[in-house]
């Protein structure tokens, strides 16, 4: 879920996680590694916001590299980071808890930030978004909205949690909804995306859900030529038309970096695998289009503030 290389300074206040707070210092310097391109418009320019916030709020150096995509190019990365004297390095991606896993131990003196994956050493974090909850309200509104029974998911990967939580919510809101779930294996090919949407609308999808940043971009332009209705993906995509985006199911990607690097900065940022959901205000749905009728508004937001108390869906 996200694409280019880059160093990023960040200031993040993470909340919960497992191992010990690091007391490693302040930050110096940040890089940040992407696997492909930060103008994605989507996963990937959030990262790169988030290193310019954060080189703005702390006013440190930072850099960034894109195409970071194989060990060993990361381990040339962070060996060129190093002698620049960077001591906090975000891969913005999950593929990255597995490179920095290998390498970290060599530089015990940088702490290692990845996505969505599993940090298992001592100076490595990742940082995790329960991308379900969002999915769940995301699936609400597509059913609400859909005139013929069946709504449409294009994702890259089955492992994605939001795929789940958008089946979830589909059938909470109508039990009767079809869900037409398809997987790219890729977060990039448009091609073949676009391909599986027009199956998709050929059996009957009116609501499509296209979870793939590098491709959800092109299929909201399509779907809009056919006068029908997505829900946006990752940032808010309302820029598109009231009239195609429904809502959108935003991770706020750029101000989790802000709050981990403030977290670094002051030496509290912990080690393992910690996780953030609409109660740390880092997940949250976006502008609702006047499509969306305010009686059911009212009753999402309030399942959505019931949700941030209890952390219980409706459905649980």
């Amino acid at each position: 879920m996200l694409k280019r290389f880059g160093l990023v300074l960040l200031s993040l206040l993470l909340l919960g996680g497992c191992g010990q707070p690091l007391t490693s210092g302040k930050v110096e310097k940040v890089g940040l590694l992407v696997p492909e391109t930060i103008n994605d418009q989507v996963w990937g320019t959030k990262g790169y916001r988030g290193l310019l916030q954060i080189q703005s709020s702390l006013n440190v150096d930072v850099f960034f590299k894109e195409g970071m995509n194989t060990q060993k190019l990361v381990e040339q990365a962070v060996k060129e980071f190093d002698k620049k004297g960077v001591n906090l390095i975000y891969g913005h991606g999950n593929e990255y808890a597995a490179y920095f896993n290998k390498i970290s131990e060599q530089y015990p003196d940088i702490h290692f930030i990845s996505f969505n994956g599993d940090a298992k050493k001592e100076n490595t974090t990742s940082l995790n978004f329960k991308a379900y909850s969002m999915g769940f309200f995301g699936g609400m509104v597509a059913s609400h909205m859909s005139k013929t029974g069946r709504v449409g998911i294009v994702a890259a990967y089955e492992w994605q949690p939001e795929v789940e939580g958008f089946y979830d919510g589909a059938i909470f809101e109508n039990k009767d909804m079809e869900v037409d779930i398809r997987y790219i294996g890729h977060w990039d090919d448009q091609e073949k995306a676009l391909e599986v949407l027009d199956d998709v609308l050929l059996k009957g999808a009116d609501v499509i859900y296209p979870a793939g940043d590098g491709f959800n971009v092109p299929i909201i332009e399509k779907v809009k030529d056919k006068g029908l209705y997505v829900i946006g993906y990752i940032s808010d995509q309302s820029d598109f038309g009231e009239s195609t985006v429904l809502t959108s199911t935003i991770q706020h990607v750029d101000d989790l970096y802000v709050l981990t690097a403030g977290k670094f900065n002051r030496g509290e940022l912990n080690s393992g695998n910690l996780y953030f959901d609409f109660q740390d205000e880092v997940i949250s749905l976006g502008k609702f289009s006047s499509k969306v009728d305010s009686e059911f508004r009212e009753k999402l937001n309030r399942y959505i503030k019931s949700y941030k108390k209890s952390g219980k869906l409706p459905n649980q």
